[in-house]
């Protein structure tokens, strides 16, 4: 997944900062984004604007490095959005702790005790029209190979190999992008054909992309909110 930053430089420092005590090291900086493993942050402009609105989970190997990625981010001067503890609410083992980027979207590190691959946990993308949002997912779900697992009124949550993600009602997130990883290249293309068959808009024909890297094949649509959804093959 990638965000947009109104300050690449500021945005970078805090996830720099607060991603290494719980072990995400950055495994690139170049000139248009810097990316921990499977996220990534790049600068905003007029044609891709900041995202807002975004709540990010982390894995955090333990208890103690949920502790310590709130005390180093507190310390550094980020704004504080919830001190460590147990969030039962969520699940009996569940403990996390949160802060805010400095455009303002959720950054939180989390432990279960059951372990959890990573690097993102979860995200929550907050929606306009939750009936919409859990339809266009659902319409994806095979090419994107997360399914729904949980309803809730005010909530749907997707989950797949690699963790979760929950649309959920409220003032929506903006100019979000999800990519996910498909094994061949007519998984690409299902999920555009699906996709835009059922009237969802159209970002990018399925193709290659060797902008990214030799093999990069890819397809985009939009959700109902504007944020842009991927599913790519890096045919590798």
């Amino acid at each position: 997944m990638t965000i947009r930053a109104s300050d690449r430089e500021a945005s970078e420092r805090f996830y720099e900062t607060v991603l290494l005590p719980v072990g995400i090291v950055k495994t690139h900086s170049g000139e248009h984004f810097a990316e921990w493993v499977d996220f990534s942050l790049a600068h905003a402009t007029a044609e891709k604007p900041v995202t807002r609105r975004l709540h990010i989970a982390f894995v955090a190997p333990s208890r103690e490095h949920v502790d310590e990625f709130w005390r180093v981010g507190t310390e550094a001067g980020f704004r504080d959005d919830g001190a460590p503890g147990p969030r039962p609410q969520y699940s009996p083992e569940y403990y996390g702790s949160f802060l805010l980027d400095p455009d303002g979207n959720s950054a939180e590190a989390v432990h279960h005790e059951e372990g959890r691959r990573g690097p993102i946990d979860h995200l929550w993308i907050r929606v306009a029209d939750l009936a919409a949002s859990r339809r266009f997912y659902e319409t994806v779900a095979p090419q994107t190979g997360f399914g729904l697992r949980h309803e809730a009124p005010d909530r749907g949550t997707f989950v797949g190999e690699s963790g979760s993600f929950s649309v959920v009602s409220g003032t929506p997130t903006e100019h979000l992008h999800m990519a996910f990883p498909a094994a061949d290249n007519e998984t690409v293309a299902a999920f555009h054909r699906t996709a835009v068959g059922a009237g969802y808009r159209d970002n990018g024909a399925p193709g290659d992309r060797p902008v990214y890297h030799e093999g990069y094949y890819s397809a985009f649509v939009f959700d109902p909110d504007g944020n842009n959804v991927e599913v790519v093959n890096h045919n590798r």
